[in-house]
C-alpha cells in the first residue's frame, strides 16, 4: 500500500532515512562511488524538507520511498529507494505509477547514476527519455531523464 508519509515526523523521518541508506549503500558500491552525497543526507534534512514523500508498506514496514518536487508545469521525482531485502518486488515501479497517476505536471524528471541499469531500465519502461548526462563533482557520471505527457 502506498501513503502520503509525515516526514516532519520524528518516528517516520527515522523509518524514511533507513531505507535510504540501505538503499543507498547499495546504488553507491554499483557506481563505485566513494563519496556518495545521498548517504550524508542528515535525518533533519528529510524532516524539514519541502518535498513530498509516500512511502510503499508492508504491514507496518515502510520498504520503498519517493520523493517528488512538483509545481505546475514540471515533476521532479528527486529520489527513488527500495529497501534491498525488497528489490526487484515491483515496488519501485508502483511508487513511479502513483507519481505518474498523481501529478498532473506536463514534464516529469529523475535523475540516476549512469552505471544504475537497474533505475535506467525502470525509467525507460515508463517511455522516460534520456536528455543529459554530466560529471558530479564526486566522481559520478548522472543521467537525466524526462517524461513529457
Amino acid at each position: 500500500m502506498i501513503k502520503k508519509l509525515e516526514h516532519n515526523n520524528l518516528i517516520i523521518a527515522t523509518k524514511m532515512r533507513v531505507v535510504f541508506q540501505k538503499s543507498y549503500a547499495i546504488e553507491a558500491k554499483l557506481l563505485n562511488a566513494i563519496n556518495f552525497p545521498p548517504l550524508q543526507r542528515p535525518l533533519e534534512s528529510y524532516i524539514n524538507s519541502n518535498t513530498t514523500f509516500f512511502g510503499y508498506h508492508i504491514k507496518d514496514d515502510i520498504v520503498g520511498v519517493i520523493e517528488v518536487s512538483s509545481n505546475e508545469k514540471a515533476t521532479h521525482i528527486n529520489s527513488l529507494v527500495v529497501s534491498p531485502h525488497f528489490f526487484r518486488q515491483g515496488i519501485g515501479r508502483q511508487l513511479i505509477k502513483h507519481v505518474l497517476q498523481n501529478f498532473f505536471s506536463k514534464i516529469f524528471t529523475v535523475e540516476t547514476g549512469l552505471e544504475n541499469i537497474p533505475a535506467s531500465k525502470l525509467y525507460r519502461s515508463f517511455h522516460f527519455k534520456e536528455v543529459r548526462q554530466w560529471d558530479t563533482d564526486h566522481g559520478v557520471r548522472k543521467i537525466r531523464f524526462e517524461l513529457i505527457s
